[in-house]
């Protein structure tokens, strides 16, 4: 395992100067904008942050999950279509677990990590003790 993720980082690396290397910039910025845009809605409806509901709430999971998966599938196809397509003009062959690590890392890891933060930073300006 240490194998495939030491040669999948080298190989990661080298994605930022082939061909597509402009996904892996738009992606995570796709991936953060759905993140803003749950997280002001998380933040009006008074939904908890989300990671901290996934570990906290575990009745609610699924729900969480799904609400994720929802939002964040698009990017995430995308994200794995191109890198597939990377792999063949560049490499002229395809290593599926590289584009599923590669889609994960640049749709999936974004929108979780911005999506609770985002909901707490809004919910905290919008409390009616900041304004005093």
């Amino acid at each position: 395992m240490g194998s495939f993720l030491s040669h999948y980082w080298i190989d990661f690396i080298d994605r930022f100067d082939g061909p597509l290397h402009f996904r892996l910039v738009v992606q995570p910025l796709m991936a953060i904008l759905f993140a803003v845009r749950d997280g002001r809605k998380d933040a009006r409806e008074g939904r908890g942050a989300y990671i901290w509901k996934f570990f906290k709430k575990p009745e609610h999971r699924r729900d969480i999950i799904m609400s994720g998966v929802k939002s964040i599938s698009k990017v995430f196809v995308l994200a794995f279509a191109l890198d597939v397509a990377y792999q063949f003009l560049e490499w002229g062959g395809l290593k599926p677990l590289q584009a599923l690590l590669t889609a994960l890392v640049l749709a999936v890891v974004p929108y979780v990590a911005l999506r609770g933060p985002i909901n707490r930073v809004l919910s905290i300006s919008r409390s009616p003790s900041s304004h005093a």
